[in-house]
C-alpha cells in the first residue's frame, strides 16, 4: 500500500500544481486579489496576490477521489499486471464509497462557501453555523465519531456525536486561523497530513491513508506558489476544506484496538499531531478575549505573528511551525503502540514542547534586549 500512497501523493500534486498556476492567472485576470479591506480584519500587509488557491487544493483531493471511487466500481475482477495488486483493495474502497461521497459533498459545500466568503464576507457566525451543521451531517451519516466507548454510558451515542461535531468546529477554525502568513497553514497541514498518513499505514487503514496522501500531495503542489514570498493565497476556500478534512481524518483513524493494538491513551494522538494549530487557536482566542475583542475578529496576535515580532523571518517562522508540528506529530504516532509508562513520557514530552514555546514567547517580553 505504501507505493500506492506515494502514487496518490504524486496524483494530488499533479492536479494541484497546474491548478494553482491556473487559479493564479485567473485570479489576476478577474481581480480576485487580497487587497480589499474586510471590516474588523487586520493583516500585516495587503498585496495584490490572488486568493483563489483553495480551488487547486480542493480539486487535488476531490478529482482523484471521484476518479478512484468511480474506477473501483467499473473495474471488474479480471485483469493482470499492476492492477492485480490494486484489486485487493477494491472491496474496501467500495465499502467506504458512501462515507466518501458524504464527505465529498460536505467539502464541496464548504469550499463553495469559502470561495464566496473570500469575495463577499458573510460573517464568522454564519460560517461557524455551516461548519457545525455540515459536521453533524457527516458524523450522523457516516457514523464517524470520537469516544465511541461512551455509547454504553450516560449520554451514550449523542454525547459522542456532540463531542465530535465540536471537534470538527475547533479543528476547522484552528486551521482557518493558521492561514495568516505565507505558507503557514499549508506547511502545517502538510506536516500533519504526513503524520496521519504514517499512522494510517501502520494500522492498515487504507481509506484514511489514501485520503491523507491526496491531501498531502495537493498541499505540496499549492506550496510551490504559497512558499514565502507567496504568489498565491488559499483563502477560506482552501483553509476551511483543509481543517474539515483533517478533522475527518483524525476521527476516522483508529488509535487503539486495531492492527497494532495499544492502550486507550492512543485517542490523544490527534491532540499531539494538531498541538501547534490548537495552541495558536487557544492562545490567540485568549488574547482577543482578554482585550475585549471577538475571537473571530482578525488581528496580528497569532503564533506566527508573535514569532516574527521576536525577530524571525517569514521563512524561518514557517520552518519553526512545521518543525514543531512534526515533533509533536511524530510523538503522537508512537503513542498508541507504547506501554503506559512510555505513553506518559510522550505526553510529558509534548507538554514540555508547548511549555517551552510558551515560555519563549511570553517570558521576559518586557526585558531590554
Amino acid at each position: 500500500m505504501l507505493w500506492l500512497c506515494l502514487v496518490l501523493i504524486g496524483v494530488g500534486l499533479a492536479v494541484s500544481l497546474p491548478g494553482a498556476e491556473l487559479m493564479r492567472r485567473l485570479g489576476r485576470r478577474v481581480g480576485a486579489l487580497d487587497t480589499e479591506p474586510i471590516a474588523g480584519q487586520v493583516k500585516m500587509d495587503r498585496r495584490a496576490i490572488p486568493n483563489t488557491g483553495g480551488v487547486a487544493i480542493f480539486l487535488g483531493v476531490a478529482l482523484p477521489m471521484i476518479a478512484a471511487l468511480t474506477g473501483a466500481w467499473l473495474i471488474g475482477s479480471a485483469g493482470s499486471g499492476w492492477l492485480d495488486s490494486a484489486k485487493e483493495h477494491l472491496p474496501g474502497i467500495r465499502a467506504e464509497t458512501p462515507n466518501a461521497v458524504v464527505m465529498l459533498i460536505a467539502l464541496t459545500v464548504l469550499h463553495v462557501v469559502g470561495v464566496v466568503d473570500d469575495r463577499r464576507p458573510m460573517g464568522p457566525w454564519i460560517k461557524l453555523g455551516l461548519i457545525l451543521g455540515l459536521a453533524f451531517i457527516v458524523v450522523w451519516r457516516t457514523d464517524t465519531r470520537l469516544l465511541t466507548v461512551l455509547d454504553g454510558h450516560a449520554g451514550g451515542r449523542w454525547l459522542s456525536i456532540v463531542i465530535t461535531v465540536l471537534w470538527f468546529g475547533v479543528v476547522t477554525n484552528a486551521m482557518n486561523f493558521m492561514d495568516n502568513m505565507d505558507g503557514i497553514c499549508a506547511g502545517c497541514a502538510a506536516t500533519a497530513s504526513a503524520c496521519y498518513l504514517g499512522a494510517a499505514l501502520l494500522n492498515e487503514q487504507w481509506f484514511v491513508a489514501a485520503t491523507a496522501a491526496l491531501l498531502l500531495g495537493s498541499l505540496l503542489g499549492f506550496l510551490v506558489f504559497n512558499f514565502p514570498p507567496a504568489k498565491l493565497f488559499m483563502g477560506d476556500g482552501g483553509s476551511l476544506v483543509i481543517g474539515f478534512l483533517l478533522a475527518f481524518l483524525t476521527v476516522r483513524t483508529t488509535y487503539f484496538g486495531g492492527v497494532r493494538p495499544g492502550g486507550w491513551y492512543g485517542v490523544f494522538m490527534p491532540l499531539c499531531v494538531l498541538a501547534i494549530p490548537l495552541y495558536d487557536f487557544a492562545s490567540v482566542t485568549l488574547v482577543r478575549l482578554a482585550s475585549g475583542k471577538s475571537p473571530f475578529v482578525g488581528d496580528l496576535n497569532h503564533f506566527s505573528h508573535r514569532l516574527v515580532r521576536r525577530g524571525l523571518s517569514n521563512r524561518q517562522t514557517l520552518g519553526v511551525v512545521c518543525a514543531l508540528t512534526a515533533a509533536t506529530g511524530i510523538a503522537g504516532i508512537t503513542l498508541a503502540s507504547l506501554g503506559p509508562l512510555l505513553a506518559v513520557f510522550i505526553g510529558i514530552q509534548v507538554a514540555l514542547i508547548l511549555l517551552v514555546v510558551a515560555a519563549l514567547e511570553w517570558g521576559g517580553r518586557n526585558q531590554p534586549s
